[in-house]
């Protein structure tokens, strides 16, 4: 960015005001920023938000982001995270200026922890996990010095040195720093830099029994990196004195600052990794890519585009407040303007029903046209065939029509989408009553586009050709969790909603024949559609629905 220009200040995004102020004062050179996710599962749409923040305002500004792993607890972490986060962050537009393990800083670490130890700044002590948290204190009341707060710094010295040897056993001591037991914010309070854990690291192997705590690993790798702007969300807030803590008394030559905003959530959904990976693990969804699940991964199985969801981050806004609840609508309403001028426009069947047209002659097949989206012309047309025997949808007839019923009755007359009037004569039943079959008649002379104007009908229904159609299943989808309040003993899981998921059996166009993975459309009446790249088979595709057609939310409340 050309510095010698002020640049004009954005009232929607704080962490960008900062920035133009930085650089126009030559607080900054360069902006840098840096993406920091613990390899330890998968993204999700909040993940989507800081990836979009940090990439895009270093872009803005001609600086640059580094994907950076911080794989600091080796017993959560996997390659198999780190191959999906990367996948991820590529899916969704961005490039990274350099990848970064935190693993790849773990001998400056130790040598930043021996000078806080020379400087008496940290120490080695013996107390549990649980003992800490005991002699913690509370908001209220100041914690209790650790009795091992004042051994000399030789015996500190030998203990840490001991501990990288692996003399200990898993708990048997940790690396304290030492702050202020009694200070307000209990993340002074003497916090642990360092634990032990005889863990083959991925990264690493097995040269450390010893990992340093994110709190204490974040700002150094932020430091060593150069990152100008350590942006983070509203949790990390009463973190930041410890993190500007950490940068000063290791006497780090680049000081990065920590700016936080609000972090996503979104209705009828979880965003915990805990919970994510409870639900994968408790086989409630068949993995971390389910449609039904927030994951990045998940809903581009769905059928949503990077684009909606660079968009929905974006307009969802960057604040310093309190983290927020968005409506899931929000985000659907992105995918529809995404798709509507992208998606060709097609027919389905998912409850078929088949008509026999009895009037129109055996044997023949005719190709009628039809556009393929009308609010894109550049799509063109396609040819779809009609013949003798149709699929229609099984509620798009009744045989008691209630009032205002405008579909296909005995005795009714509909057009189909893009060919004739036909007219219900008689109806074909099964020994129980249920009805297996329709028998109508044509009128040749309402083809569609012909100008017919001799009578209209109040009903439109759509179809497929039954001699040529293709088998498809349909996974129709709704909310994974109900928004309701867990009793006293229940848990989230408590809430799943048992109707997430409805899988049919139906028909497409023969034109869908060879639709390929990750290919969309808009099926008339029923919404967006994405062939699932997981399930899907030669011949026989996979639809997830992405979102229906219609939508109660409202871009300009």
């Amino acid at each position: 960015m050309d510095t010698t220009k002020p640049a004009s200040a954005s009232s929607s995004n704080y962490i960008k005001n900062i920035m133009i102020e930085n650089l126009n004062t030559g607080k900054v050179k360069t902006v840098v920023t840096r993406f920091p996710p613990e390899p330890n599962g998968y993204l999700h749409i909040g993940h989507a938000k800081s990836i979009c923040l940090n990439f895009e305002l270093a872009d803005e500004f001609g600086g640059r982001t580094h994907l950076r792993f911080d794989d600091t607890n080796p017993v959560k972490e996997d390659e198999e995270f780190v191959r999906s986060i990367q996948e991820d962050i590529m899916w969704l537009g961005f490039e990274w200026e350099q990848l970064y393990f935190a693993s790849d800083f773990f001998d400056e670490m130790y040598e930043r922890a021996v000078r806080l130890i020379r400087k008496g700044k940290a120490y080695v002590c013996d107390l549990t996990a649980e003992q800490i948290r005991e002699t913690r204190g509370t908001l209220t009341e100041p914690g209790q010095n650790s009795p091992y707060r004042d051994r000399s710094v030789e015996e500190n010295l030998d203990l840490f040195e001991r501990m990288r040897k692996g003399e200990f056993a898993n708990g048997e001591k940790v690396l304290r720093a030492k702050i202020d037991m009694a200070s307000p914010n209990i993340n002074l309070r003497d916090p642990v830099l360092y634990r032990i854990s005889h863990t083959h690291h991925h990264n690493t192997g097995d040269k450390w029994c010893i990992y340093p705590m994110y709190d204490y690993a974040h700002p150094l790798e932020d430091a060593i990196e150069g990152i100008t702007h350590s942006i983070c969300t509203m949790e990390f807030a009463d973190h930041r004195p410890l993190y500007d803590w950490v940068v000063q008394e290791c006497e780090m030559e680049n000081v990065p600052r920590q700016y936080e905003f609000n972090r996503l959530s979104l209705t009828n959904t979880v965003m915990s990794k805990r919970k994510l990976k409870l639900l994968v693990d408790e086989k409630v969804v068949d993995g971390w890519d389910d449609p039904r699940m927030p994951t990045i991964s998940g809903l581009r199985r769905k059928g949503y585009t990077s684009e909606a969801i660079r968009t929905f981050c974006r307009e969802v806004g960057v604040v310093k407040t309190n983290n927020s609840v968005v409506d899931e609508k929000m985000l659907e309403h992105f995918i529809r303007e995404d798709l509507k001028l992208k998606a060709p426009r097609t027919m389905a069947v998912l409850q078929p029903l088949k008509v026999v047209i009895t009037n129109y002659p055996e044997g023949q097949v005719e190709m009628l046209d039809a556009e393929n989206n009308p609010e894109n012309e550049a799509m063109g047309h396609r040819q779809i065939p009609f013949s003798r025997e149709i699929y229609i949808e099984r509620d798009d007839f009744m045989e008691e029509p209630v009032k205002g019923y405008f579909r296909l009755f005995p005795g009714n007359e509909v057009r189909l989408k893009h060919a004739y009037f036909i007219k219900c004569e008689n109806v074909i039943k099964d020994a129980d009553g249920n009805v297996t079959e329709l028998h109508c008649t044509y009128d040749p002379e309402t083809k569609s586009g012909s100008g017919f104007t001799g009578r209209k009908v109040k009903g439109t229904i759509h179809w497929v050709e039954a001699t040529q159609a293709v088998p498809a299943e349909f996974r129709l989808y709704e909310p994974l969790i109900l928004d309701e309040q867990a009793e006293e003993g229940e848990s989230f899981l408590d809430n799943v909603n048992p109707k997430s998921l409805e899988t049919v059996q139906g028909f497409v166009e023969n034109n869908m024949r060879d639709a390929k993975p990750q290919d969309k459309f808009q099926f008339f009446r029923h919404g967006y559609f994405n062939v699932d790249p997981k399930h899907s088979t030669e011949g026989r595709p996979v639809f997830n629905r992405i979102v229906s057609l219609k939508s109660s939310f409202d871009p300009k409340k």
